[in-house]
């Protein structure tokens, strides 16, 4: 029930991400190419389990990513709107599939469910 509900809540941010995406026209060839980067942050796991569990973490987890959508909406920055949504979107769309935040323990240990 939990993990349904968890998709479900990411569902509803990654439609709603879609939807101010489009809302202030935005560039929908630079959402489809940058909505993977931050699945680069899987490179930190080169270093060590430690390490790349950290850096992927930063990179996986709402609170940052809606900060820079705070700040881009009252600093009226496109630049920083886009980034924002896009990488909500990532992380709504992980969330969707299952993916969830990573232990230092291995990288197929998240808070939802082990891959």
């Amino acid at each position: 029930m939990v993990k349904k509900m968890v998709k479900m809540e990411a569902l509803v941010v990654f439609i709603g991400t879609i939807c101010l995406y489009y809302h202030y026209e935005l560039n929908w060839w630079i959402f489809l190419i940058f909505l993977l980067a931050p699945d680069l942050a899987m490179f930190g796991y080169a270093i060590n389990k430690r390490v790349g569990a950290i850096i992927y973490n930063l990179f996986h987890t709402y609170s940052l990513s809606l900060l820079l959508l705070g700040y881009a909406l009252m600093m009226q920055s496109q630049l920083f709107l886009t980034i924002g949504l896009i990488w909500t979107a990532h992380i709504a769309m992980d969330r969707i599939v299952g993916y969830g935040l990573k232990y230092v323990s291995d990288f197929k240990d998240t808070h939802l469910q082990k891959i």
